[in-house]
Order: C-alpha cells, then sequence, then structure tokens
C-alpha cells in the first residue's frame, strides 16, 4: 500500500465546516461557544424537533444508527477482502482472485443498499427535523400581531426572514450531520483500534492518534481567522444583495431621477468591499494551505510509514517470525488500510468538534429568535430609546413612559379615549393627553400635517402599539378594520381578493354566496373584473393585474364582505374617482360602517359628522363639523 494516502485524512480538517462566531460581544453569555450554555440551549431546541419517543423522528434516528453499524462492518469486510484479492493477484491463484471476486460482487448491492439508506435517512431527519422546528417558529411568528411587533416594536432581531428559512435549514443540517459525523467515527475507531492492536500492536495506533491528535488541535487553532473572515464575508454578499434587491424593488423612482449612474456608484462600492475582503481571505487560505500541506500531507505521510512498518521491520517480532511473503504482504496491505481508516475517523471528530463550534452560532441565533417570539407573544419587547430630541421640534416631548400601562376595555359600538399619551413605540409622545369619544353611526374625519400622529392613533387603535397610559374604549379587533393606501393583494383566487383574510370555508361558514360577493364588487364597479376572468377561482398575480384604483376599490369591496363595525380609511380612495368615491361613502353609512377617514379631498366633509385636526405640534381639536367650519384640504 502506498502511504501517500494518509495525506487524504488530512482534507477533513481543511475542507470542512468553518467555525464562525456569531455571538453578541456585548454580553458574555450570549457567546456562540461550546459550553454548558449551549448544550442546554440545542437540547431545547431537539425538544420540539423530536418531541415523542415515538415519532418518526425517533424512527429515523434509529434507522441512521442501524445503517451506521452495518457501514462500519461492510467497511472491515471490504478491507479484508480487498486485501483478500490483491494477495490472490500476487501469489497468482486464480481460483482465489475468482473466489475473492465473486465474494464481492456478492456483496455489492447489500452494500449500495446500506450506503443510499444512510443517506435516506440523513436527508429525511433533516427534512423533518426542519419541518418541525420551521412549524413551531412561525407558529409563535404568526400568533397575534408578533410579525409586527417584531420588526416595528422590537429592535433585538434584525433579519427575522433569513433565521426562519437560510438560518433554520443550516441548523437542521447540522445537527444531522454532527450525529453522524460522530456516532460512526467513534464505532470505527474502537473497531480499528481492536483489529489494529492484535495485528501491529498497541503502540502503532496510539502514535498516529497521538499525532493526529496534537497535529488537528494545532491547524484548527491557526484556522481561527476563518470563523471571523466568513461572517465578514457573509454581511459584505448580505451589503451587495441588499443594494441589488433596492435597485429592482425601486427601479421606477430610480428611473425618473435619472439616477442609474448613482446607483451603479453605490453597486460598485458594495462590491469593491466585498472583492477586498475576498483577496484578503483568499490570500489567507493560500498561507494555510501551505501549512496543511506540510503537516496534513508530507509528515502525515512519513508517520504511516513509520507506523505501519516498525513490526514488519522487526526480525524479532513473534508476529511475523514465520510468516510468508504473501503473509507479509496480506498483512502489511490490511494493516496500512485499518490505520487509515481510523485516522480518517479521527479526522472526521476533530471535524465535528469544529462543525459543534459552527452549530453553536447558529443555536444561539434559534434560540434568540425563540426567546424575542416568547417575550412579544407575552406582551414584552425591547427597542433601543432614542436618548435625546430635537431642540427645533415642539412637536415631540420626551417624558418617562412604560408600554402595557394603559387600560384596554372591549365595548361594542364606541370608541373612547380618556386621557392617553399617543407615542410612538420608541417613547416619544406626539400627544400627551388625548380625549374624545365616538360612537357608532358617526363619522370622523382625520387631518393634519406629516407626522402629526394619525397612523399612530389608527395603530394603537388596531393594538399594534402598546397603550402607554389611559384608558381605551373599543370593539375588539374583529370589529374594526383598516384599509390603507396601498391595498394588500394576497396570493389566491379572485375570491381570495375580496373575503381575505377569510378562507372559502370560512365565507361558506358566514352563509356569504359568490352572488353576495359579486354585489360587493358592483358597488364598488369592479363587476367587469369576473366578468373578464369568468370565474372566482381565478388565479393572478393581482398585485400586477389591478390597477391602483381597482385595488383601492377591491379594498373597499373587502370592507363591505367583513362589515365591521368601525373602518379605518387611510386615504383609501385617492386613486379613485369622485362619484365612486362618493358613492362608497354613502354605501358604507348605508350598511351601517361608521368611518375614521385620513383624507385631503374637501368633497369628503360631507360625509363626516366630526373632525380630529391634529397641529404637529402636539395640540389636537375635535369639534362637530357645521357650516362654518373651515375645510382643511383640496
Amino acid at each position: 500500500m502506498h502511504f501517500y494516502n494518509f495525506q487524504n485524512l488530512f482534507l477533513f480538517f481543511r475542507n470542512g465546516g468553518r467555525s464562525t462566531k456569531m455571538a453578541d460581544k456585548a454580553a458574555k453569555k450570549d457567546r456562540a461557544a461550546v459550553d454548558y450554555v449551549f448544550f442546554l440551549r440545542i437540547s431545547k431546541i431537539i425538544r420540539i424537533m423530536v418531541p415523542r419517543w415515538f415519532c418518526k423522528e425517533t424512527g429515523y434516528l434509529v434507522l441512521i444508527a442501524a445503517m451506521l453499524v452495518a457501514r462500519t462492518y461492510c467497511d472491515v469486510w471490504m478491507i479484508q477482502n480487498g486485501t483478500m484479492i490483491e494477495s490472490a493477484i500476487i501469489g497468482r491463484s486464480n481460483t482465489d482472485f475468482k473466489n475473492y471476486l465473486f465474494n464481492f460482487c456478492k456483496v455489492m448491492p447489500l452494500i449500495a443498499l446500506v450506503n443510499n439508506f444512510l443517506k435516506l435517512g440523513l436527508n429525511e431527519l433533516k427534512l423533518r427535523f426542519r419541518v418541525r422546528l420551521t412549524k413551531h417558529l412561525y407558529d409563535e411568528y404568526l400568533k397575534g400581531y408578533t410579525y409586527y411587533k417584531m420588526g416595528n416594536l422590537d429592535n433585538r432581531i434584525a433579519n427575522a426572514d433569513q433565521l426562519l428559512t437560510q438560518d433554520v435549514e443550516r441548523f437542521c443540517n447540522s445537527v444531522v450531520d454532527l450525529y453522524s459525523n460522530l456516532s460512526k467515527p467513534l464505532l470505527d475507531i474502537g473497531l480499528y483500534i481492536f483489529k489494529l492492536t492484535s495485528a501491529i500492536g498497541a503502540q502503532g495506533p496510539a502514535s498516529m492518534m497521538t499525532y493526529l491528535l496534537v497535529s488537528g488541535l494545532f491547524l484548527t487553532r491557526l484556522r481561527r481567522p476563518i470563523g471571523k473572515m466568513t461572517v465578514t464575508e457573509q454581511r459584505y454578499e448580505g451589503e451587495y444583495r441588499y443594494v441589488n434587491s433596492r435597485l429592482i424593488t425601486n427601479s421606477e423612482e430610480i428611473a425618473f431621477y435619472n439616477g442609474n449612474m448613482r446607483e451603479k456608484q453605490t453597486i460598485h462600492s458594495t462590491f469593491k468591499k466585498l472583492v477586498d475582503h475576498l483577496h484578503k481571505f483568499i490570500f489567507f487560505r493560500f498561507s494555510m494551505g501551505f501549512v496543511d500541506s506540510l503537516i496534513a500531507k508530507y509528515i502525515a505521510t512519513v508517520v504511516g510509514y513509520l507506523v505501519v512498518s516498525r513490526p514488519f521491520l522487526n526480525l524479532a517480532d513473534p508476529r511475523h517470525m514465520n510468516s510468508s511473503q504473501p503473509e507479509l504482504l496480506e498483512d502489511y496491505y490490511q494493516s496500512g488500510r485499518m490505520l487509515l481508516r481510523m485516522s480518517q475517523a479521527l479526522g472526521r471528530i476533530v471535524l465535528a468538534g469544529r462543525e459543534m463550534t459552527r452549530l453553536s452560532g447558529f443555536t444561539m441565533r434559534i434560540t434568540e429568535l425563540m426567546k424575542v417570539l416568547k417575550e412579544l407573544n407575552s406582551g414584552k419587547y425591547e427597542r433601543t430609546m432614542v436618548s435625546h430630541q430635537d431642540k427645533e421640534s415642539e412637536a415631540v416631548e420626551r417624558v418617562p413612559l412604560v408600554p402595557g400601562s394603559g387600560q384596554i376595555i372591549n365595548v361594542d359600538h364606541v370608541i373612547k379615549f380618556e386621557h392617553t399619551p399617543l407615542s410612538t413605540p420608541n417613547g416619544d409622545i406626539l400627544i400627551k393627553d388625548l380625549t374624545f369619544e365616538v360612537r357608532s353611526g358617526t363619522n370622523v374625519l382625520v387631518c393634519g400635517p406629516n407626522g402629526c400622529g394619525k397612523s399612530s392613533l389608527f395603530r394603537v387603535l388596531g393594538e399594534l402599539w402598546p397603550l402607554f397610559g389611559g384608558r381605551l374604549t373599543k370593539p375588539e379587533r374583529g370589529k374594526l378594520f383598516y384599509v390603507p393606501q396601498r391595498p394588500y393583494m394576497t396570493l389566491g383566487t379572485l375570491r381570495d381578493q375580496v373575503i381575505y383574510p377569510d378562507t372559502y370555508e370560512e365565507q361558506k361558514r358566514k352563509g356569504i354566496s359568490d352572488q353576495v360577493l359579486k354585489e360587493y364588487l358592483d358597488n364598488v364597479q369592479l363587476g367587469h373584473i369576473l366578468d373578464r376572468e369568468g370565474t372566482w377561482d381565478t388565479v393572478q398575480d393581482w398585485m400586477d393585474v389591478l390597477s391602483g384604483g381597482e385595488k383601492q376599490r377591491m379594498a373597499m369591496a373587502r370592507l363591505f364582505y367583513h362589515k365591521p363595525q368601525f373602518a379605518i380609511l387611510d386615504e383609501c380612495t385617492s386613486a379613485v374617482s369622485v362619484d365612486v368615491e362618493d358613492f362608497i361613502y354613502s354605501h358604507c353609512r348605508t350598511v351601517g360602517i361608521s368611518l375614521f377617514t385620513v383624507s385631503h379631498r374637501k368633497s369628503l366633509w360631507k360625509h363626516h359628522e366630526y373632525y380630529l385636526h391634529m397641529d404637529g405640534r402636539g395640540n389636537y381639536d375635535f369639534k362637530p363639523i357645521t357650516e362654518e367650519t373651515i375645510e382643511f384640504g383640496s
């Protein structure tokens, strides 16, 4: 056997997973390290992925373990049978050669079956783990308004989309790979040490293991900067993808500004940062490659020759004193191959240690996501508060506030603010003391300059933002409906656009027929869309198919379907003609929907009884609309 093959075992060290440190440097407890905290974290996540002793995941774990044991015995048999084939060739024994070759052909299907069953188990377990963890996280993420709060009220998680998709997949793959990369090498090492000890003595395996351990630890320490450099590379890659996605998302606005050269400069600048870092990374890997080649290839080859040759060169060794030349060759080949396999197994264990360090980073990120989701669902959130205010602005006042300290009372047919501070989640006061009452049947027009608090008022009403004090009396969430200026069109059928967020089954439970849905479309002059598509079950990309005005009218048809007690209309008819708008507002009054309207159109004042005017300096007026009222807007 040519012992230059000992270089292969160190490829495990060089080409394996990189240790990434995804840690909060400000808090030592959040470091991505393999320690007691790591094992607590991962055990908690594993209980989510393997919820019971008897489940599909447990079955795949058992299948993988069984296939790993079978594969180890297959490897040993392959070594022994391969050695016998080579011995028969060297000894020119045609009969032995045919027998052992025939044995190999008989076992080939079984070995192939074991290998592919192992791959099947690993891939299925990765998928099952991902399904379990993804479902658990999305159950928490989409509970109530948690998805909104994470992006708008809490700033601990900056990239929830990446965590829920890419990081979950990598975590599950890493856990399963670690299970495989630890189980089989440990079994291999135990078996090969037993076999080698009887063949060449205990000193040979012990010497090789010592060299591999010391070399592996030394090389792992040298590779430490790879973790930090990988994190930096991923950050620069993310920035580069982000500036490209911005160009696609805002292409129309950029085209109107003729900003292609400025965007080109931004993209090239971001790409240059990535390229400069990659140059440094390539040079570092070149340096590491030189050390790898020296230690992992050539010195390992020398050590391999020394270890295996020692009992054969020692003429006084009792194991080979009476052996013939073919027997010596057979023992030499078999011992060398087993030693190589043992070395590879030890290399995989060192690789598993590095994989565990990488896994600790994913574990920390997933655990942090789970912690934030749990706290948001219990009404707790954290946000970096602004430390000072703009001296030139009188609109914002900073006072100590406690999120959630206000009282919300659910009562039908009334909205009443009592001494309620209107504040942003950041703690900036827009209105110190807001007090007014609106009952069903009364429409209110909300007006004022940008940033005065109109949207903030509606977010508090919808319970998207916490109440910082006072008392808010209002109907429960399902009896309030918000219609934005740019309506959301869901993925699905034409029917889904009208009944969203209901499903077809919920529509049937409510007893609303398709004919009634057609009336809703006719009320907003969209009946032609159903005539054009021919069926309610037509699936289109409705964000592109419908014009801006059609989307706004579709949102109003959606409002008529849900029939809330109160509706918040936020510039939702800005792209609709005045006559259609007038009919829609009249129909809302007919069906008993009370309105809070944000609009700058004077034509809408006649549909409202009160106006709420905010001046942007913390003051407001809530008064009835009379003939003497000065109308704001155009």
